[in-house]
């Protein structure tokens, strides 16, 4: 029986870290470039785009394709770099759980 109670408190304890942890990633912005900066894209911790900045040199109609072409490799990092970021913080959290190897959070 004191197994299950601990294995409880262990769950609701959890529980409270994953919701702090959530509203953390929800204030994380990061920023992804390409281009060599010409192009930023920002995105919350959930993936959200949060703002898009563009170097008006890069604004020449003959060169859309180009141009489309760094928006998505700027929003790539930056969602590279937010999945890392959650990654980590999910670790933190789940430390020390005995949780089977793989096994993604949250659900």
């Amino acid at each position: 029986m004191k197994d299950i109670m601990g294995m409880m408190k262990a769950a609701s304890e959890m529980k409270g870290k994953m919701e702090a942890m959530q509203a953390e990633l929800a204030e994380l912005v990061v920023e992804g470039r390409s281009g060599g900066g010409m192009v930023t894209v920002s995105l919350s911790g959930k993936g959200d785009l949060r703002g898009l900045k563009i170097d008006p040199s890069l604004a020449n109609p003959a060169e859309v394709e180009v141009l489309e072409d760094l928006i998505i490799a700027a929003f790539n990092d930056a969602k590279a770099k937010s999945e890392a970021e959650t990654q980590r913080k999910m670790a933190e959290v789940t430390a020390g759980l005995p949780l089977p190897p793989g096994m993604k959070l949250p659900f």
